[in-house]
């Protein structure tokens, strides 16, 4: 792997370790003065978020901090950091942590010049065309996880907590100026989270590469995203300061979120109503669901996870070699293999299988989800039948 390359694809990415340290630099290319840096509330005092506040207190750019991010965010988050940017007299968002604070900050800078409620341009049909694109904050990205690929993506989600469902937020102008994908700031990050949000990165590439439209240049990015993810995420996962296996994620982590234009399906449209339902950590939920989906989508699918079970050259060919494949990897990344053991139960069933197919993601599945299939899928999750 390069130590450092500077891409631009589908916007400007600063990618390789220590780049952390032209943060200051790139909020100046973006036009950025007085930056609101929003991340976590168990980010903000550690020595990487510290280093970043650093640098551009340094290079007099005064900034000011929001960390009231849930795990799952939600719309008094936004609220609140909509508030601090106004307030602060603030010119434009560092969104500073993993996918939350990515989709909290990408929507604090969108929302700041807006006169409508958010759920006003939820990602549905032309929604975004209501909104003022000339009042939309310039953004730069410093992921520090590898999973979502929020850095990359023109969307962030939210949770109506009236609804208990989250919605996707889309507009053109969300997407950052400039991301710092600085694998050195992944190093901390425990087992548990590398794995959780490895498998997401995988689950957006693995569905993409599913879904029944037609878009090659994805399906390209998202068998390549896997392949990084098979090879460095068990070496990042055994041994955290593995900087080339750290930096492989992080690429893999945007590859998935630039894959996914072409759709999702069932792993998300399910894991988006328990997410919301229960607080569950979205990449290793998608994880627990994955093998599932695959399961209920085989009729459609076959024959591209046969041709991808070649690329990833696994020792078993085909869909079942590539079943045994996912299972194994859950089991050495210690992923709950059931409901039951990720602590969901089951006494809310009918309304996620009502949310699931709801869920915009549902309609990438390969295979129609309708809400018999979405109960299907969460009754075999939650009983572990394969």
């Amino acid at each position: 792997m390069p130590r450092s390359a500077n891409w631009s694809y589908p916007t400007q990415i600063r990618f390789g370790a220590g780049r952390i340290a032209e943060l200051a630099r790139v909020c100046a290319s973006a036009a950025i003065s007085r930056p609101l840096l929003v991340t976590d509330s168990g980010l903000i005092c550690t020595p990487i978020a510290m280093r970043a506040l650093r640098a551009l207190e340094e290079a007099g750019q005064n900034p000011g901090v929001f960390s009231d991010v849930r795990p799952n965010p939600v719309e008094a988050n936004l609220d609140d950091g909509v508030r601090a940017f106004r307030e602060g007299g603030h010119d434009g968002v560092v969104a500073f942590g993993g996918g939350s604070a990515l989709d909290t900050g990408k929507l604090i800078a969108f929302m700041s010049g807006q006169s409508l409620p958010v759920w006003d341009f939820e990602d549905v049909g032309d929604n975004w065309k209501r909104a003022n694109a000339d009042l939309v904050s310039p953004i730069v990205a410093v992921p520090t996880t590898a999973g979502t690929g929020s850095e990359v993506g023109r969307a962030g989600v939210v949770t109506n907590e009236e609804t208990h469902t989250k919605k996707v937020i889309f507009h053109p102008k969300i997407l950052p100026t400039v991301v710092i994908c600085d694998p050195e700031l992944t190093v901390g990050m425990p087992p548990r989270i590398t794995a959780g949000t490895g498998l997401d990165a995988f689950a957006h590439c693995l569905e993409a590469y599913c879904a029944p439209f037609y878009h090659p240049m994805s399906e390209g990015i998202a068998i390549e995203g896997m392949r990084l993810v098979s090879e460095a995420l068990p070496a990042a996962y055994r041994e955290g300061t593995d900087i080339d296996a750290r930096g492989k994620m992080m690429s893999a982590a945007a590859m998935g979120a630039v894959a996914f234009q072409k759709g999702l399906g069932a792993i998300h449209s399910l894991s988006h109503p328990v997410g919301a339902l229960y607080d569950t950590h979205h990449g290793m939920t998608n994880a627990v669901f994955m093998p599932y989906v695959l399961n209920f989508n085989r009729s459609a699918i076959e024959e591209r996870i046969r041709r991808l079970a070649a690329f990833l050259e696994l020792p078993t060919p085909g869909f079942q070699g590539f079943l045994d494949y996912v299972l194994a990897l859950r089991e050495e990344l210690k992923v709950p293999h059931t409901l039951v053991d990720f602590g969901v139960d089951d006494r809310r069933i009918d309304l996620v299988a009502t949310m699931a197919v709801q869920d915009p993601t549902a309609a990438g599945n390969p295979v129609t989800l309708d809400e018999a299939g979405a109960r299907e899928i969460f009754e075999c999750a939650y009983s572990g039948r394969l």
